[in-house]
């Protein structure tokens, strides 16, 4: 915008470029149309000044000649021997000499008012062709500030139509998933995306709808992998949920995270996923996967064409801990067979005792009945009380048998005691 003071009135006022072009404009032309009368009008007086030079100085010369000729009549009629005819021959001879001097003024006096108005031609044309080399300048100043805001507009306009082309863009990708979910549906896509790597990658998955609703709701799809000794490797529970950008009232995601929930723990599966096209404007969402295990275990919500990874990302994590859990069942079956050891020692300990027993009554039996009747078995008394003496050693040792004593010298045995009571004291976390 421009700033303009009145003035007149002393008064600033604001135009914009095409109106204080149009004003210039004016401005220029009023000043070129006031200059060039005043030329005109010099021109006009310095013609008539000319004219009127003209004028006097033929007459002036024409006054002379009169009185010179007044004086040469004045002569002739002194000189009795002229003739009337001559007189009259020479008059006319002089009155055709001043017509022709007077002719010869009135040329002069055109070419005089033809040299100032061609003077004032050339200065009007210079005026013109100034003036016209103004307009020229203001022309070229006025088409680069054209130029200028055109290209900036232009600019302007592109960023605009890119905008314009990317929400048409996005609309149009939206309206054409819309069109194609509602014309296979959502559910379908997935099983047909799945159908596509299933001799390749999934040849011992199981992907079905889920059709069991006996405990009174259920998911929309069930996918199941196990290896080929029938161990689970991944279990999921989907859930599916599209919705055209025409529908009147809409839902978010977070709707369907506790029925989802209750399907995936009723169905024992081991993570719940929520397949959806809803709140297609959050920034959240549209980032593919969404962790929500935050508010319910093992949840994610991701956008359909996440549909295969996320499977892959959560099957290869499933394959790493399967690793894991085989190693800890090796632990533990050898955790089982120490422990079986150790209890068939405790039982052989527990036998030999009871054996010992009831052998150490028999024997005090047997020696009270032989004190009563043969004195001369003294020798066998002897032995039976040597005999119970190294059973009472051999219950003592017993007694004393430990693990420490029976892995002596045997470094295996040791190191799986070892482990064993280490595995007791921190159980590994599944």
């Amino acid at each position: 915008m421009n700033e303009i003071n009145c003035p007149h009135c002393k008064k600033a006022f604001k135009v914009d470029e095409a109106g204080y072009a149009d004003i210039l404009k004016q401005v220029k032309n009023h000043e070129f149309e006031d200059e060039l009368k005043t030329r005109l009008a010099l021109a006009e007086n310095d013609k008539l000044n000319a004219v009127k030079l003209a004028e006097a100085t033929t007459r002036n010369t024409f006054q002379e000649q009169l009185a010179k000729k007044e004086l040469e009549i004045k002569e002739l009629k002194s000189k009795s021997e002229l003739t009337l005819a001559e007189k009259i021959g020479v008059k006319e001879n002089e009155i055709i000499q001043l017509k022709a001097k007077i002719d010869n003024v009135e040329v002069a006096k055109k070419l005089a008012v033809n040299e100032a108005i061609q003077k004032i031609e050339k200065e009007r044309d210079e005026l013109a062709n100034n003036l016209k080399t103004k307009d020229l300048e203001k022309q070229n100043i006025e088409n680069t500030l054209i130029q200028k805001y055109s290209t900036e507009l232009q600019n302007k306009d592109i960023i605009i139509k890119y905008k314009d082309d990317e929400i048409e863009r996005v609309r149009d990708m939206k309206q054409k998933l819309s069109t194609k979910m509602i014309g296979e549906t959502l559910e379908q896509h997935c099983e047909i995306e799945f159908e596509k790597l299933r001799s390749t990658g999934f040849r011992k998955a199981y992907f079905e709808k889920d059709n069991n609703s006996k405990l009174g709701s259920k998911g929309d799809y069930i996918f199941r992998e196990s290896d080929e000794f029938g161990n689970e490797i991944l279990s999921i529970m989907f859930e599916m949920k599209n919705e055209n950008d025409g529908t009147a009232t809409k839902k978010k995601n977070e709707d369907f995270f506790k029925e989802l929930d209750k399907d995936r723990s009723e169905k024992k599966c081991e993570y719940a996923i929520l397949v959806s096209v809803l709140e297609s404007d959050s920034e959240l969402y549209n980032s593919g996967i969404v962790d929500v295990s935050h508010k319910y275990d093992k949840m994610y919500v991701i956008r359909p064409q996440f549909f295969i990874p996320i499977i892959t990302i959560l099957r290869n994590a499933s394959l790493n801990s399967m690793k894991a859990k085989a190693e800890l069942a090796i632990v533990k079956s050898q955790n089982v067979d120490i422990t079986n050891f150790e209890e068939n020692i405790n039982l052989f300990k527990v036998g030999f005792a009871k054996n010992y027993d009831l052998a150490s009554r028999q024997f005090k039996t047997a020696i009270d009945e032989i004190d009563k009747t043969m004195d001369h078995l003294q020798k066998t008394k002897d032995n039976l009380l040597a005999s119970v003496n190294n059973l009472r050693l051999a219950n003592n040792k017993a007694e004393e048998l430990t693990i420490k004593k029976l892995t002596k010298g045997n470094p295996t045995m040791t190191a799986k005691f070892e482990e064993l009571k280490n595995n007791s004291d921190n159980p590994p976390s599944i």
